[in-house]
């Protein structure tokens, strides 16, 4: 059995990570079968030489590093997650980033609860209620946190178990070996230890000492450990020197003392060892455990303590003594019986000590390899449905125009939106109209859809025609002022506005008007294509010639309107050229053999050393042009290129976009933030033409996944595709969704709608019908099927 645990590791100082590690030791000490590694959760601003178990880290604030775990555990050879769980170890809104990890790992889970809050407010709730539900096993440390969990959060009784902390081994002693030791002096010597913060109440310690020394002047109370990380980062030392000051107000000078370090398990215990009288004066009830109890009882001290859930519940049956919380004079009396009663005392010790022979950290490791083989048995015999997005349609949704006519005035299409609404400021893109123009040419599949697109594709048009130069470019922004923002655009918009005008020209439900002005425009570009240098513009002005040059039409087919409109459409002499589009394709998709082979290698089958954006569409162009040239080479790059992206993106269940937050490059690591929504539309055109050309299933598998990334079937399970609108929001952040709904998404999501529409039957046919393909990436979930059952 493999285990990996979650949580703060040696040599942090902390006391999960003392704990996190001695728990591992005891699990993997009681059964040499059982193989133990450690994720670790760090801050920015510390550097550990963590040991070689440590096998993954996760920056506390830094959500990326939950789903990198995530993927991580995904892929390792680990049976069980054993998540120690304290709501400030983790990032975000009470924790709640620890989710990100535990929603899309495909192993089970057994979480220590170190806390449990019996009165929690609403996000505490939410947290603690998400962490049962992905949990397998819940481990607690006491009967107080069993009664919450069922009581206040209506747990399954079954899914509890409780588990002490655990202890050192030692035999019961006197203390007199170890002060000699540590050179300690105190008759008695009193101790509290820990990491120092406002909720330690020591202050009721020291109020109650004065009387107490007065009696006993050699008595010594040390006060052992360092600040807390946390109130030391936001505070200072205000608590320690506040401590400092109550000492010489209270002239304790000579029988206090402060050892403000972190000390390693073996010194600690020494120091417990010496002292005589154990105090916990914790000013809150809700300690629902405690390290620093645990150790004394198991050690056999004397305990003093203030009465908060888990010591109540731990110094039972005369194990210990109770004051109240702040009750000086209970801590003055309970210091003097122990003292002046040593029989009594005797007696107490020995009983907190046989009662902690329960909590050795042999006894512990033994009972959580007992929890590990119970749940792995449970989860085996019952498996979970791993699929995550059981909440998906059965079927595509219906082509919905409203939020692209919100966007449409009379000049063209808002770019951006805030929250939706369109934000005139930003004005109008011609790469927009360009991309709209394909995804309603694709939806036309009729006079009576033509008819219905008529007013948005003639604006569009309109548009396109203003904006072309003299040289045949074209310009991209406009101002929502209707003037022009740049001598002209980029290259990509000339290839993004080729790539519409090839569908205008191609669709046969058009009018014959409007399909001529588009193959004028594109004429009137010739010079400005055969010149492009982007990777991407070539990718673009590939797929709009070959739409021309696949649908077989011809300039003869305009010519009468040509003729009828001379005074109005200046006469372009290659207008029937058909061969300079053929040419203009092989002169392109050569260059992207090129550049393919510049930067290939033998773990990287890319055009580019960096995953940028639109990045299938380079794929998706080769595939055209072999389609159209039947040369062999632009398949073979086409589909190996295709594949890696897949390779790179997809995780076994869902598409993981490569990021724009400094795209993905060679030997680098993939970003998961930000992903664009352009990706997954432009994925789902490739994948459909791949499946057209090579006839292989897979691809219109993907193509469907990829899709449904749209419809929640992405890292964030957020469903992007608004139904009721058919708005696309912006994309994917670390923060959650983009709320805003620009022109780009709903655009892609409409371009990658239409080109599934047409295999949609057979697409899903095909996963109810076979087992996933053998070609298909590793890690497709074959229960998917019975999902869309």
């Amino acid at each position: 059995m493999r285990v990996l645990f979650i949580g703060t590791y040696v040599p942090k100082e902390c006391g999960i990570a003392t704990f996190t590690s001695d728990l591992l030791n005891s699990v993997s000490g009681e059964n040499n079968d059982v193989h133990c590694e450690v994720i670790a959760l760090t801050d920015p601003s510390e550097t550990y030489d963590y040991p070689e178990e440590v096998v993954f880290q996760i920056q506390r604030d830094k959500l990326e590093d939950y789903y990198l775990a995530a993927d991580y555990i995904n892929q390792s050879d680990a049976d069980i997650v054993c998540l120690q769980h304290e709501f400030g170890l983790f990032g975000g809104n009470a924790g709640d980033y620890i989710f990100a990890l535990l929603s899309g790992i495909n192993k089970p889970v057994i979480t220590t609860m170190h806390t449990v809050i019996r009165e929690p407010e609403l996000e505490y709730r939410v947290s603690t209620e998400q962490l049962i539900k992905y949990s397998e096993k819940l481990v607690v440390m006491s009967q107080a946190a069993v009664d919450m969990l069922k009581n206040v959060y209506k747990t399954p009784e079954d899914k509890i178990e409780i588990i002490f902390h655990g202890v050192p081994d030692y035999p019961f002693n006197n203390c007199s070996k170890y002060k000699k030791m540590l050179n300690l002096k105190g008759s008695p010597l009193v101790l509290t230890f820990g990491l120092l913060s406002q909720n330690k109440g020591i202050e009721s310690v020291l109020d109650a000492l004065p009387e107490v020394i007065s009696q006993y002047p050699d008595l010594v109370y040390l006060v052992l450990g360092a600040t807390h990380p946390m109130a030391k980062k936001t505070q200072g030392e205000v608590y320690r020197q506040y401590l400092k000051n109550k000492v010489s107000e209270l002239g304790l000078e000579n029988n206090v003392v402060f050892h403000d370090k972190f000390v390693e398990k073996e010194e600690l215990c020494n120091y417990i060892l010496a002292s005589n009288i154990y105090v916990s004066p914790y000013l809150s009830r809700e300690q629902i455990v405690s390290g620093a109890l645990t150790y004394a009882m198991g050690m056999g001290k004397a305990i003093v303590s203030t009465p908060y859930w888990y010591a109540q519940e731990m110094l039972s049956d005369n194990r210990g003594l109770l004051v109240d919380f702040g009750d000086t004079d209970g801590f003055k009396n309970s210091l003097l019986y122990l003292i002046e009663n040593p029989e009594e005392c005797n007696g107490m010790r020995k009983k907190a000590y046989d009662f902690g022979r329960k909590m050795t950290w042999k006894n512990v490791g033994k009972q959580y390899n007992t929890v590990f083989g119970k749940a792995l048995k449970h989860y085996n015999t019952y498996p979970r449905v791993q699929n995550r997005f059981n909440f998906l349609p059965n079927q595509l949704p219906e082509v919905k125009l409203d939020h692209l006519k919100l966007l449409t005035d009379d000049v063209g299409i808002i770019q951006h939106t805030n929250l939706g609404v369109p934000a005139r400021r930003y004005g109008y893109s011609t790469d927009d109209v360009g991309r709209a123009l394909v995804a309603l040419t694709q939806l036309t599949d009729s006079q009576k859809k033509a008819e219905e697109f008529r007013e948005l594709i003639t604006t569009y048009m309109s548009l396109l025609e203003h904006a072309q130069t003299d040289t045949g470019h074209f310009h991209n922004f406009m101002s929502y002022k209707r003037e022009f923002l740049d001598e002209k655009g980029s290259e990509d918009t000339l290839g993004r506005t080729i790539y519409g005008l090839g569908h205008v020209v191609s669709c046969p439900y058009l009018s014959k008007n409007i399909r001529t002005l588009a193959r004028i425009l594109i004429s009137k570009s010739r010079s400005e294509m055969e010149n492009l240098g982007s990777p991407r513009a070539k990718a673009y002005a590939i797929c709009g010639l070959y739409e021309i040059l696949r649908a077989g039409v011809d300039a003869d087919e305009f010519e009468s309107v040509f003729k009828l409109h001379k005074d109005v459409v200046k006469p372009i002499d290659t207008l029937a050229d058909r061969d300079n589009f053929e040419s203009i394709i092989i002169s392109h998709a050569d260059s992207l053999v090129d550049l393919y082979e510049a930067n290939h290698k033998e773990d990287w089958n890319w055009f580019e050393p960096t995953v940028t954006y639109s990045n299938a569409k380079l794929s998706e162009s080769l595939l055209l042009a072999y389609n159209y040239t039947k040369d062999r080479t632009y398949r073979e790059i086409g589909l190996a290129t295709l594949d890696f992206l897949t390779e790179i993106q997809w995780k076994g269940d869902f598409f993981d976009m490569v990021g724009n937050k400094g795209w993905y490059s060679y030997k680098g690591e993939k970003p998961i933030f930000d992903q664009q929504p352009i990706e997954a539309g432009y994925l789902t055109q490739a994948y459909v033409s791949a499946y057209e050309i090579v006839h292989e299933r897979k691809y219109l598998e993907l193509a469907k996944y990829s899709f449904e990334y749209f419809l929640g079937r992405n890292r964030l399970q957020a469903v992007m595709y608004d139904y009721s609108t058919g708005a696309v929001f912006d994309g994917l952040t670390s923060e959650g969704m983009n709320y805003n709904q620009g022109a780009e998404p709903v655009i892609c999501f409409l371009m990658a709608l239409s080109s599934l529409n047409e295999h949609i039957h057979e697409a899903f046919s095909t996963l109810l019908q076979s087992k996933v393909s053998d070609g298909l990436v590793t890690g497709l979930q074959r229960n998917e099927k019975a999902c869309y059952q």
